[in-house]
């Protein structure tokens, strides 16, 4: 129960930080409660459960987010014109709980332990580093070259365990976790962790190196 409650905070905390960060409108909240809901409708329904078939069901629930958010990213749409990047920063510290759920399910048996940082998963150490990032680049005015690196460096870790992630589900294609797969992403709430969570984070990041890059080439 712990477990589960902890990642519908981390979910709740990560949309209430990336609201204020990015000023979304109201309907923000809105489309986020649906998608959430109608993901774990999707888990309780067994929707995701058939790790057989390829491509795995549960991409439905990663493809989407990311395809909309990278989709408003690149087309420069309003809602990201007003980014505040020092709170984006301070939203990757979501990632310490993050990664604190991911041991707990790992004990509990429902991901392998390379989803951990006991195993391959080394993203905590970007939930770690964001508040120091944010507080020198923002508050002590070191160059911002710093947390464009900063924010390459965090995403590979994002790539990293998303990959690993994905290789640890009872697939055809299953690499990594055997004596115990990566069950939990078919679970309800755990399915707001690829469907909700990482979008919204891999859209931050790629949010303040496009900001990050556009500044550079103006100035």
């Amino acid at each position: 129960m712990q477990t589960a409650i902890l990642f519908v905070a981390c979910a709740v905390l990560t949309a209430y930080l990336f609201q204020r960060a990015t000023n979304a409108p109201k309907v923000f909240w809105g489309i986020t409660l649906a998608w959430c809901i109608l993901q774990n409708i999707l888990t309780h329904s067994g929707f995701y459960a058939n790790f057989q078939q390829i491509p795995p069901n549960f991409l439905l629930a990663v493809v989407p987010p990311v395809f909309l958010g990278c989709y408003l990213i690149f087309k420069n749409h309003a809602i990201f014109q007003n980014t505040d990047l020092e709170k984006l920063t301070y939203l990757h510290a979501v990632r310490i709980p993050v990664e604190i759920g991911l041991l707990w399910l790992f004990q509990e048996g429902t991901v392998p332990q390379e989803m951990t940082f006991e195993g391959r998963n080394f993203d905590i150490l970007a939930g770690i580093s964001a508040p120091i990032v944010a507080y020198f680049v923002f508050r002590k005015g070191a160059n911002k070259k710093i947390l464009l690196i900063w924010n390459f460096l965090a995403l590979g870790l994002l790539i990293n365990i998303v990959a690993t992630a994905f290789l640890s589900t009872a697939s055809p294609i299953q690499q990594f976790g055997f004596e115990q797969p990566n069950v939990a992403v078919a679970m309800s709430p755990y399915i707001l962790l690829p469907a909700y969570i990482v979008p919204v984070v891999l859209c931050s990041h790629l949010i303040a190196i496009k900001k990050l890059i556009t500044t550079k080439n103006r100035s």
